[in-house]
């Protein structure tokens, strides 16, 4: 019988042979890994414009899910969906490996250290994949109907035949509940001491890590951390101490003439 591997083309046994060696592995969590940074920082930025009010977020919103078609929402989520599986795979792979060669060799202090990080790493990690998939459930899956059901009746009223989703109305009732925001704050914090290694060790496995720039790096890291624990955070600890209103009603968004969105609240028993 052939081995399989021999039916491959040039390409494919590339690839595999890329995947099999530990430092192709390494890359491969590195070049997820900036993916997933350069999305958070993104996912970041228009969170936030929640705090501009409902339209500029609903906007926002309905701009995501109408681009080329409604195809390019389904193109990101399934690229971010490789990327993420790629980097969790290759992660633990070379986890699993290094223990299995820490097991059948000797150890010394900076292997035991190494074997400590990787395990924070990894347990981290998974923890953190717990809480995205929650995070898709509850605001992208909507597996909860109060928060699937919320149509922009601003929006409705202003374009007749046409409609979107009440985001911004999702957003402050999804964070209404202190166990969710509970939930929250340890899954970004979570998520934010991941990177906050993970954003340094991507500069040493691409080769550009030097004496003179490891300080810089491990800065980079820690302040693109806070930056985005602090970004994610601030919505839900914002609706919990009523920054953010809470409302059982329907909310919108209006301009003030100062140019700032304030936010009317009509009474659903108003109709």
């Amino acid at each position: 019988m052939v081995n399989g591997t021999h039916k491959m083309n040039p390409l494919g046994k590339a690839i595999l042979q890329c995947w099999r060696s530990s430092i192709g592995r390494k890359i491969v969590v590195a070049v997820t890994g900036i993916i997933l940074v350069v999305f958070l920082l993104g996912h970041v930025a228009g969170n936030l414009l929640v705090f501009q009010g409902a339209d500029p977020m609903n906007s926002y919103a309905q701009f995501l899910h109408h681009f080329l078609h409604g195809q390019f929402i389904w193109i990101f989520r399934a690229g971010m969906l490789a990327a993420v599986v790629l980097h969790i795979w290759a992660t633990v792979s070379l986890t699993m490996e290094n223990r299995a060669a820490r097991d059948s060799h000797y150890a010394c202090d900076n292997t035991v250290q190494a074997s400590k990080s990787s395990r924070i790493m990894i347990w981290s990690g998974l923890t953190v994949l717990a809480f995205v998939i929650f995070h898709l459930l509850h605001f992208t899956v909507r597996v909860d109907p109060d928060l699937a059901n919320l149509p922009d009746t601003a929006f409705a009223a202003k374009h007749p035949g046409e409609s979107r989703h009440d985001v911004y109305a999702m957003v402050i009732k999804g964070f209404q509940n202190p166990l969710v925001v509970l939930f929250y704050i340890v899954g970004i914090t979570l998520l934010c001491s991941h990177l906050s290694h993970g954003i340094a060790s991507i500069f040493q496995t691409l080769g550009l890590r030097s004496r003179k720039s490891s300080g810089f790096e491990h800065k980079l890291g820690l302040a693109i951390s806070i930056a985005l624990w602090a970004g994610f955070l601030s919505i839900p600890l914002a609706v919990m101490t009523g920054a953010l209103k809470n409302t059982e009603g329907k909310g919108h968004a209006e301009l003030s003439p100062s140019g700032h969105a304030t936010v009317e609240i009509v009474d659903a028993r108003e109709g």
